[in-house]
């Protein structure tokens, strides 16, 4: 049981647990409608309880939710919401730095002052259905606040979701999708060959630069050592993918292993082979 400690509107109110005495937020359709404050609450099977003891990337969770409208929190736990229904449990305390970047962008967008991101084309892809979620906050921020995000906004979204399902901050996901963006564009200066974003060797090598930087930050080490062969058989690949390595290497401040090479010469290989065949027309 919680007990009413101040109702936000009437689908949200703060409460305290009446056996830890912490506080937490409260959230359902018309949960607060008539709640006085001392009145104790039971949460029902579709309301969601937040702590409010969380420590956030974007601060602590209380001082967030005291800064933050409720609207914002609502469409936050919306998300959450959809977010469940496509990858299953999530970490609901990303429902804090989630609002309070909604809050954030909604006051940029009504200054005039929409961000732009480079990285967008790359989260939509790496984060493909993270972004999917992401998109259904647009009709609800028109609907409810009059404003009107864009693909950049929502892509930031994104990477929150992304965090909710994987052990994984923000932060963390925007160093993976910028690092897959400089491999990507690394592939293209030393191929001199624009690569096709439409085609399945570029998907293929977005993932696997994806969880090459995900090993490299962790120190995860692949088993099979692909290199002496990818070096004799494909080695103008295997020259690119060792300069790669040892650029992102440089950017993230880490020394990849030296087994990766050769699994990234593969993808490299691949890819400019595609775009050799549709250039012949084969």
């Amino acid at each position: 049981m919680y007990r009413v400690k101040k109702v936000l509107n009437h689908n949200s109110m703060l409460v305290i647990d009446a056996q830890t005495k912490k506080e937490h937020l409260m959230m359902g359709k018309g949960i607060g409608f008539g709640k006085k404050v001392t009145e104790y609450v039971k949460p029902g099977p579709e309301d969601s309880v937040y702590s409010l003891q969380e420590l956030t990337e974007r601060g602590a969770a209380g001082e967030i939710v005291q800064a933050v409208s409720p609207v914002c929190l609502e469409l936050a736990d919306g998300l959450l919401n959809e977010a469940e229904k496509v990858f299953g449990r999530v970490d609901r305390s990303i429902l804090f730095p989630m609002a309070d970047h909604i809050e954030y962008a909604v006051k940029r967008i009504r200054n005039g002052e929409q961000i732009s991101n480079p990285l967008t084309e790359d989260i939509r892809v790496l984060f493909y259905r993270e972004y999917q979620v992401a998109q259904c906050v647009g009709p609800l921020l028109l609907e409810r606040l009059g404003v009107a995000i864009d693909e950049h906004e929502t892509g930031y979204i994104a990477l929150h979701i992304h965090a909710a399902i994987d052990d994984e901050r923000v932060s963390e996901a925007m160093q993976i999708a910028r690092a897959v963006r400089e491999c990507i564009s690394l592939v293209e200066q030393q191929t001199k060959r624009r690569i096709d974003a439409a085609s399945l060797a570029y998907n293929r090598l977005m993932n696997h630069v994806r969880f090459m930087v995900a090993r490299a930050v962790s120190g995860e080490r692949l088993k099979l050592n692909m290199n002496d062969y990818m070096e004799v058989r494909f080695p103008e690949a295997f020259a690119v993918a060792s300069a790669v390595c040892d650029e992102i290497g440089r950017s993230l401040k880490c020394t990849l292993d030296e087994v990766e090479i050769g699994y990234l010469a593969m993808h490299i290989e691949r890819v400019t082979s595609d775009e050799l065949q549709e250039e012949s027309g084969a």
